[in-house]
C-alpha cells in the first residue's frame, strides 16, 4: 500500500482511495478535481446501496437541496425517521454528480439492510486543509484514528467485498469517509466472503422530499449561502473555494441589508470586535474559523439583534431552492429532527411599529423648508455654538465613562489572596470554587483609584481618510460645562432649520474646569500628531488638572503616548469602545451646531 500522495489519494492496485469529511466544501472541491483529472470507469462511494434510486431521483433536481426522509421502523414512535440532505457541497454528492458527466459507473458500497455502525465524526476544521495541505491532513487523522470494533470490522468487510469483485483492470475512485479509510485498507488485504443477504430493506420506503428555503440553513451542513458560491465555481475552469473571502462577503452583504432595514451604519470598532468575538466562539469549538451560528452570536453581541438577523437570513439565502416542487412535496423541518446537541440562538428584531408612528391630537409636524435653500439664506457666520439639551446628555455619559474608568483601572489593581487573618473586601467566590480541592478560602482586596480624571477622549472614527473636516474648538460657558475640540462633518452642508446645522462626531476631547482650551487645531506643539485622534490625545494630556486621561477608542493608542504621558505625569486609561453600548454611542455622536445664541430659542423646534 503506497502512502497518502499531494492530491491526498492512496492507490492499491487499480483502486484510488479518496477519504472525505462528510458535508463540507473543501473537499468535494478536491473529489471534483481529481474525477475530472483522473476520469475513472468506476466511482464507488460510500452510501447505502438500496438507496441508490432515490439518490439517483435527488441527483436530477440538483442544484435544488432534497431530503431523504427513511422511516424507522425499528422505534416505537410512529413517526420516527431519519433524514439524508442532499447538498451539492458534500463530497459523495459531488462523486455522484462528477461521475455521471464523465460517464463513470456508479457503485454504492454500503450493503443493502444495514445501517452503518456509529462512528466519532470529530475532524479537524476543514480550513486547515488550505494551511497544511491535505496530505498532512490525512496523515494526522490516520496516526489516531477511531477505535475499532466487531461491527465496524463487519461493515468495513462487506464494501471490501463488493471492491474486490470488481474488474482488476479497471480504474475506479473510492470516495469513503475518512473515519472508514483505515478499516477498509485492512479488510482489503485478505480476500473477503460474501456478506449475508439482507432479511428485511428498511429502506424501500424511503420518499424524496423537497425542502422549504426558510430551513436550508438548519438542515445543511455548509451553509446554503457557501453552497451558492461553490455551485456557481464547479463549473468555471478556476474552481475554487475560500472560505475566509466567502465568509467576509457574506457580512458585507449583510451589512447591506441591516443598511437599508434599518439605516444605522456599522463602525470599523464593531467590524474588528465581530471578528474577535468570533474567533473567540470558533476556538472554543475547535475550529479555525467560525460557523454560521458563531457568526450571529457575534452579530448580536457587537452589534445588535437586528443585524444578527440578516447575517442569519444572509446564511440562509439560495436563490435556487424553490418553494413548491409539482412532483414532490415540500418539507420545513428544524434542526432539532436531524441534529443532536443542537443550540438555539433568539433573535428580538426591533422595527419601527405603526403605533408608535401616530401622532397626538394636536402635535405640530416638524417645520420643513418653504422652497429648497431657504435656509441657507437664512444662515449668517456671526458664531457658533451649542445646543444645550445635547450639552447635558454628552456631559452625563462623559460623567458615566469617568465612572467607568474608575472601575477598570480598580479591578486591574484588585488582588486575590488565601483568607489568613482579614476577610479584606469579601469572598471572592470565583477564585474559592476554582481552588476548591485544597479547602481554602479566598479574599479579595479592592485597587485604589488614586487620584481623578482630568480629560476624556472618545474616537469615533480615526478619519485616516479625511471624512470628517469640520475642526473646532469651544469652552465651557459655565463651571460644570467642559471645554471641547473636536472634529465633524460639516454641519452646515446639512441644514435642519435656519442657522441649524446636524453633523456627526468623528472624535471629541472634553477637559474640566471650563474656559482654559486653546485652539487645538492650531497649536503648533501637537504638529507631531499623524491623525485627529493623537492631536485630541495629546491636547488632552497636555490640558488635564488631573492625573488620568481616558482614551475610548475602538484601538489603542501608539505605544509612544505612554511615553509620552510618563513623561507629564500623565497616565491613559484605555477603554475599548467595544465594551460600551452602541446604543449610547449612537446617540452621543450627533452634534447641532447653531450660527449664533439667538437661534437657542427656537432650535427645539426644528431639532428631534
Amino acid at each position: 500500500m503506497s502512502e497518502v500522495t499531494t492530491a491526498g489519494t492512496l492507490r492499491h492496485h487499480n483502486l484510488i482511495f479518496l477519504p472525505v469529511v462528510p458535508g463540507r466544501i473543501e473537499f468535494a472541491l478536491r473529489v471534483r478535481r481529481l474525477l475530472l483529472t483522473e476520469r475513472p470507469k468506476v466511482v464507488a462511494v460510500e452510501l447505502p446501496s438500496d438507496l441508490q434510486a432515490v439518490f439517483i431521483q435527488a441527483l436530477d433536481r440538483l442544484p435544488q437541496i432534497s431530503v431523504i426522509v427513511v422511516p424507522d421502523r425499528q422505534k416505537d414512535e410512529e413517526d420516527s425517521a431519519s433524514y439524508i440532505v442532499i447538498e451539492p457541497g458534500d463530497p459523495f454528492i459531488e462523486a455522484l454528480r462528477t461521475a455521471r458527466e464523465i460517464g463513470a459507473e456508479l457503485v454504492f458500497l454500503e450493503p443493502p439492510g444495514k445501517d452503518k455502525p456509529h462512528l466519532p465524526g470529530m475532524y479537524s476544521d476543514p480550513h486547515s486543509l488550505e494551511i497544511i495541505g491535505i496530505q498532512k491532513y490525512i496523515e494526522a487523522y490516520r496516526e489516531h484514528p477511531a477505535p475499532s470494533h466487531p461491527e465496524l470490522e463487519s461493515h468495513a468487510a462487506a464494501m471490501a467485498w463488493k471492491l474486490q469483485g470488481a474488474d482488476p483492470f479497471t480504474s475506479t475512485a473510492v470516495v469513503l469517509s475518512l473515519n472508514m479509510l483505515n478499516p477498509l485498507l485492512r479488510a482489503i488485504e485478505s480476500p473477503q466472503d460474501e456478506p449475508p443477504p439482507a432479511r428485511i430493506t428498511l429502506f424501500s420506503e424511503a420518499e424524496l422530499f423537497n425542502l422549504h428555503p426558510d430551513c436550508l440553513a438548519e438542515v445543511t451542513i455548509e451553509a446554503p449561502y457557501y453552497q451558492a458560491l461553490y455551485e456557481e465555481s464547479r463549473t468555471t475552469a478556476t474552481l475554487s473555494f475560500d472560505r475566509r473571502k466567502n465568509q467576509l462577503a457574506l457580512l458585507k452583504d449583510a451589512e447591506k441589508e441591516y443598511v437599508i432595514n434599518t439605516g444605522d451604519q456599522i463602525r470599523g470598532w464593531q467590524r474588528i470586535g465581530l471578528a474577535r468575538f468570533s474567533r473567540n466562539l470558533a476556538l472554543l469549538d475547535r475550529n479555525l474559523m467560525p460557523g454560521v451560528y458563531d457568526l450571529t452570536l457575534a452579530a448580536r453581541s457587537i452589534v445588535d439583534d437586528n443585524y444578527a438577523y440578516e447575517v442569519w437570513q444572509m446564511a440562509n439565502r439560495y436563490s435556487v431552492q424553490q418553494t413548491e416542487d409539482p412532483p414532490l412535496e415540500t418539507l420545513n423541518i428544524s434542526g432539532e429532527e436531524i441534529w443532536l446537541r443542537t443550540r438555539k440562538l433568539r433573535l428580538r428584531r426591533r422595527l419601527p411599529r405603526l403605533k408608535q408612528r401616530l401622532k397626538p391630537m394636536g402635535l405640530k409636524s416638524r417645520k420643513r423648508e418653504k422652497f429648497k435653500g431657504e435656509w441657507a439664506t437664512q444662515t449668517d457666520s456671526e458664531s457658533i455654538c451649542s445646543y444645550p439639551p445635547e450639552d447635558i446628555v454628552i456631559e452625563n455619559y462623559g460623567r458615566f465613562l469617568k465612572q467607568y474608568a474608575k472601575s477598570v483601572v480598580s479591578e486591574e489593581r484588585s488582588r486575590v489572596e488565601p483568607f489568613l487573618t482579614s476577610m479584606r473586601d469579601g469572598i471572592d467566590l470565583r477564585e474559592t470554587i476554582r481552588n476548591w480541592h485544597e479547602g481554602k478560602l479566598y479574599v479579595r482586596e479592592l485597587g485604589k483609584f488614586s487620584g481623578d480624571i482630568g480629560a476624556l477622549v472618545i474616537i469615533f472614527d480615526e478619519d485616516r481618510v479625511d471624512r470628517y473636516g469640520y475642526l473646532t474648538t469651544w469652552q465651557g460657558e459655565h463651571q460644570n460645562e467642559s471645554d471641547m475640540a473636536f472634529y465633524s462633518t460639516y454641519p452646515f452642508e446639512h441644514l435642519v432649520g435656519p442657522g441649524i446645522g446636524r453633523a456627526e462626531y468623528g472624535g471629541l476631547l472634553m477637559t474640566l474646569p471650563p474656559r482654559r482650551l486653546y485652539d487645538v487645531w492650531n497649536d503648533f506643539d501637537y504638529d507631531t500628531a499623524e491623525t485627529k485622534a493623537e492631536r485630541l490625545l495629546m491636547a488632552g494630556l497636555d490640558y488635564a488638572m488631573e492625573r488620568h486621561v481616558v482614551y475610548a477608542a475602538a484601538r489603542p493608542p501608539r505605544s509612544i503616548f505612554r511615553q509620552l504621558a510618563a513623561r507629564v505625569n500623565r497616565k491613559i486609561v484605555y477603554l475599548p469602545l467595544g465594551q460600551l453600548s452602541p446604543a449610547k454611542l449612537k446617540k452621543i455622536r450627533v452634534v447641532h451646531v447653531l450660527d449664533s445664541h439667538r437661534r437657542r430659542a427656537d432650535a427645539k423646534q426644528y431639532i428631534w
